[in-house]
Parts: C-alpha cells; sequence; structure tokens
C-alpha cells in the first residue's frame, strides 16, 4: 500500500494515478479524511500527555516541600483517564484507515504509458523467427489429442473444465521444462524455494490479492486458507514482518508451484484447450532489492525471463503494458508474449513487474541501512519464468512435423531423454 504521507503531501498526483488505473478515487478522500480525524487525535494526546508530564513534575515538587498536592493528583487522574479513552478512540480509526488504504492502488511509474486497452500496451521488442513450413500448421488441441499427451475429457471427468491431465510424454515434457526453467535460475542466482500451496489471509493481503482479487482464488473456507494463485505469494511472504540487513539485498529466489486460478469473468475468451485453465504448473521468479536499484533489477528479471524463451527457439514480444493494464499492486509490468504458430496469435506466458514499496509496506518487509539509521521498506519484484500452459502450447505448435510428430528443443534433451515426440 502507499504511505500515508505520501498521499497526503502529493494527493492530486495519487488521485491522477488512481485514474490512470481506472480505480475508484472515493478510497483516497476516505484516507485522507481518517488521518485527519486520526491526527486530530493524537495532537490531543500528545497535548494531554504533555500536561500529564508537567503536572506530575509539580506534583513532585509540592510533595517534597510537604504542600497538598490532591487538586493535581486529581486533575493528573482525570487527564489520565482522558487519555485512556482517546486511545481506545483511536484503534478503530487506525484500522479504517488501514482498510481504505488498502484499496488505494499503487501508482503507476513515469515510463508506463497512460491508457486502458491492449492496444495502448507498446511492443518494446520482437524476437524470433515464425516456423518456415509447406504444410498447414495445427493448433495444439489437435496435436495433445492426435499424440495422446494431454487429457482435458478425463480432466474434466475427475475435477471438471479446465483441469487438464498430461500423460505420458506431455508429463515428461512438462517436468523437463520445469526442471529447465529453475536449473537456468539458479545459474542467474536464484535461490530455489519450495513454498506452501496454501496461503493465510495476511500472506494474500501482503502481496495484494486480498481484498482486491478475492474471486479469482480457490479458498479452504473451514481454515480460512487459499490455494496459491501463484509462488509471488508464499514466496515475498516469508519475510514478512522482519528487518533484513542491508547486505542481504537483493534477495533472489525462484519457486516451481501449480497455481490455482478461478479465472472469474473470463469465460469465452481463449479458453479453447492450453490458453486458459484453472491449475497449470509454474516457475517464478521473486526479488527483494534496495530501492535505488529496483529498476534495473526489473530489466535484469526481463532479461533473465528472456533467455529461457530463447533458448527455446520459439518467437516472442516483450510488451510494455500501459497504466490501465497495470495489476491493482503494479507500478510498472512487462508482459512476454509467444507466437502460437498454429492459432497464429500472441499467447502470455510471463509477466515481470516492479511493486517498488507497494508490498513491501502490506508486509512490513524492510532493511537496516549498512550505516546505521531507521529501517526502511524494500522493493519487491517478480515475474513467470515460466508458465507452462501456454509454454507447452506455443512448442507443440511451433515444432510440429508433417507428419504430426513434435521435435523437442535441443536445450530440453537431457531433461526428457527424448528428442520427438510421436
Amino acid at each position: 500500500m502507499l504511505d500515508i504521507k505520501y498521499i497526503r503531501d502529493h494527493a492530486g498526483a495519487v488521485r491522477a494515478g488512481v485514474r490512470l488505473k481506472g480505480e475508484d478515487e472515493s478510497s483516497v478522500d476516505e484516507a485522507l479524511a481518517l488521518d485527519e480525524g486520526r491526527r486530530g487525535i493524537l495532537q490531543k494526546v500528545e497535548t494531554l500527555k504533555s500536561r500529564r508530564n508537567t503536572v506530575s513534575a509539580e506534583v513532585a515538587r509540592m510533595k517534597s516541600k510537604g504542600e497538598d498536592a490532591s487538586a493535581l493528583i486529581a486533575e493528573m487522574r482525570s487527564v489520565a483517564e482522558e487519555i485512556r479513552g482517546l486511545d481506545a478512540a483511536l484503534a478503530p480509526v487506525e484500522e479504517k484507515l488501514r482498510a481504505a488504504l488498502l484499496l488505494i492502488p499503487n501508482m503507476p511509474h513515469a515510463s508506463v504509458p497512460a491508457g486502458n486497452t491492449p492496444a495502448d500496451n507498446q511492443v518494446v521488442a520482437t524476437r524470433g523467427e515464425e516456423p518456415s513450413v509447406d504444410f498447414k500448421l495445427k493448433p495444439h488441441w489437435e496435436l495433445m489429442e492426435d499424440l495422446a499427451i494431454i487429457d482435458f475429457a478425463r480432466g474434466t471427468k475427475i475435477t471438471g473444465a479446465g483441469f487438464p491431465v498430461y500423460v505420458g510424454r506431455g508429463a515428461q515434457l512438462e517436468r523437463a521444462l520445469v526442471n529447465f526453467f529453475l536449473d537456468e535460475a539458479r545459474t542467474r542466482g536464484y535461490t530455489e524455494m519450495s513454498p506452501p500451496l496454501m496461503v493465510n489471509v495476511a500472506s494474500a493481503t501482503g502481496t495484494g490479492q486480498l481484498p482486491d482479487k478475492e474471486d479469482q482464488m480457490y479458498v479452504v473456507a473451514r481454515d480460512e486458507l487459499f490455494l496459491v494463485p501463484t509462488a509471488e505469494v508464499p514466496v515475498t511472504n516469508y519475510y514478512r514482518d522482519e528487518i533484513l540487513a542491508e547486505k542481504q539485498l537483493p534477495v533472489r529466489f525462484c519457486a516451481s508451484t501449480p497455481c490455482f486460478r478461478r479465472e472469474a469473468g473470463s469465460y469465452g475468451r481463449d479458453v479453447r484447450g492450453l490458453n486458459r485453465v484453472h491449475q497449470f504448473n509454474k516457475v517464478e521468479l521473486v526479488r527483494l532489492v534496495h530501492p535505488d536499484r529496483s529498476y534495473g533489477d526489473l530489466e535484469e528479471m526481463r532479461a533473465d525471463a528472456e533467455l529461457l524463451i530463447q533458448k527455446l527457439g520459439l518467437r516472442y514480444r516483450v510488451l510494455l503494458m500501459c497504466a490501465g493494464d497495470l495489476g491493482f499492486t503494479q507500478a510498472k509490468k512487462y508482459d512476454l508474449e509467444v507466437w502460437s504458430a498454429g492459432q497464429s496469435k500472441w499467447l502470455e506466458v510471463s509477466s515481470i513487474s516492479n511493486f517498488e514499496s507497494y508490498q513491501a509496506r502490506r508486509m512490513n518487509i524492510r532493511f537496516r541501512p549498512d550505516g546505521g539509521g531507521k529501517p526502511e521498506i524494500v522493493h519487491t519484484l517478480n515475474g513467470s519464468a515460466l508458465a507452462l500452459p501456454r509454454m507447452v502450447a506455443a512448442l507443440l505448435e511451433h515444432y510440429q512435423t508433417p507428419e504430426g510428430k513434435v521435435l523437442v528443443p535441443a536445450a530440453l534433451h537431457r531433461y526428457t531423454g527424448f528428442e520427438i515426440i510421436g
């Protein structure tokens, strides 16, 4: 969340940022009103405490001289009672203020283009070549059915629509991709982590899934837990309510987990095959960094994710997302999209985001500067490296042969143990 002092000092800019993201400005007004009331209470408390200290000193002086201080003692008791009443009144105001702050989105970075539709996103780079073939390319759902490597019908029987079953070499291909992605991440300085697949309310609030994305998550209602929509949630919360030493920064984690998303409101949009599913595997990169270097880290993380696509030989493009296409918590975001040769369309496989201090302030993750002084809020970043379903779809379509088989890219041979699916 944003610092209330920042909102107070830059109210106009905050309102403008909220509008750019297409969110409701009323939460800004509510937060400012609550902050004014809170500061009014605090000012009264400080005035009363000052009076209490003065009276206490005077009582001590009078007692030392044998004078009657009963009137001042009665006043001191009255002041103490008034302070307790104000403290009790302060707690619900602070609770309401925090609730209002949670409804204010992060501000778009100055380099983020304005706009609120996909057409307003900027294409930063396009790399790689389309497959050059003399036959009609099939979409991945035809290939996976012909090759019997991914079974949607039985997944629907077992659980419901959007829960595919990877079978045989399909399962081996997916596992090979996960291991390849993790090994590449480790060589680039990330520490591998295997986090829980369920998180509590505090964790989901910390990364911004609550109160913004309640309808997108699967809930374990009895225990008030949520199935992870991404490894970002448990991994970023690892240092919640802790103070790191500056020398520990940057922290780099990678993790592979299943991801569970209800995809509420997405019915009918690109839902065929692996384009949009409710459960999928993904390797996630997370960084906690010094505020002065977070935008350099953003570019590094983007390069980390791009390198994986390059090594797999796929055509892809990089998008700088406009303000209206940013998530609630993001200050700046790149999307990586691979070319789906069988569908003739782009498929998003990664988002790389800088949240600046927005998530860390919610989670109270700080670092103590090397030279001493007051702890500061870290900046957090995360990125997919990469999401599996659309990567599998793109690989099947890109590397298909006229006979309906699929070649395995060379980077995966040592992980799959085979070079062709068919």
